[in-house]
């Protein structure tokens, strides 16, 4: 998961806007974080949703939780499997990872085969904090020799590995500035992958983190090869 800046509530005149309709949002948000999914990366030019991280209707309520509909700080981005996997799940914010909040790169590791984990180096209480996230978005189901499912997370971050690995390879071969641009001018969505595939390379590294809106650079330490390292407090 990518680590996000969401930044301040908008304002409008030096007043915070008060929105009508959470789905007013939307266009901010995606002006601020880009066209892609808060959870499994996924790249949407439609289709995407602001996305509560606390439901505004949790699981047995009647009624919708006014300090959570309209709350921009509430708020995220989120593909139609993503929001539909966490539903109306009350959540407990310090149970899980949250890509506004933490550096979400650094908890979970990506591999070969579309694969996603839990990063090896957690502690035990790490580690379940880890796996619940993953659970509550549905970002470990593949789909079971169905060419016609709907959920195409799995498959989509197994096609990004690949074409990451055949961009690497590429660069190998040809490795100028102009081939640089054109690796990170490709790139439809599924940072995590880009960024694990090319791990070794600060250059990509640093180009692949200023060219997706929102990114938190405070969460890569420029001066180490772009390595992941904990979240600024005053951004959490």
């Amino acid at each position: 998961m990518r680590p996000v800046l969401r930044g301040a509530w908008p304002q409008k005149n030096g007043q915070d806007i008060q929105f009508k309709e959470y789905s007013e949002a939307r266009a901010e948000l995606i002006r601020r974080l880009g066209e892609y999914c808060s959870y499994c990366e996924m790249h949407l030019d439609s289709s995407l949703a602001v996305e509560h991280v606390k439901p505004k209707k949790p699981s047995g309520s009647s009624t919708v939780d006014q300090t959570r509909d309209l709350n921009w700080n509430n708020f995220l981005l989120a593909c139609v499997n993503c929001n539909s996997a966490k539903g109306n799940t009350d959540v407990k914010i310090n149970d899980y990872f949250w890509a506004d909040r933490d550096n979400t790169f650094l908890v979970f590791q990506y591999s070969e085969g579309g694969r996603i984990l839990p990063a090896s180096h957690l502690n035990e209480e790490l580690m379940k904090k880890a796996k619940a996230t993953i659970e509550l978005a549905g970002l470990d189901k593949q789909p079971l020799n169905d060419s016609s499912a709907s959920d195409r997370r799995w498959e989509n971050r197994r096609e990004a590995w690949d074409i990451a690995v055949d961009s690497k390879a590429d660069l190998a071969q040809n490795d100028t500035p102009q081939m640089r641009r054109q690796i990170v001018r490709s790139v439809r969505g599924y940072w995590s992958t880009w960024m694990t595939v090319f791990k070794d390379d600060p250059d990509m590294l640093q180009r692949l983190i200023r060219a997706f809106p929102g990114t938190c650079e405070s969460c890569f330490d420029a001066g180490n090869g772009y390595l992941p390292i904990p979240r600024p407090e005053e951004q959490v």
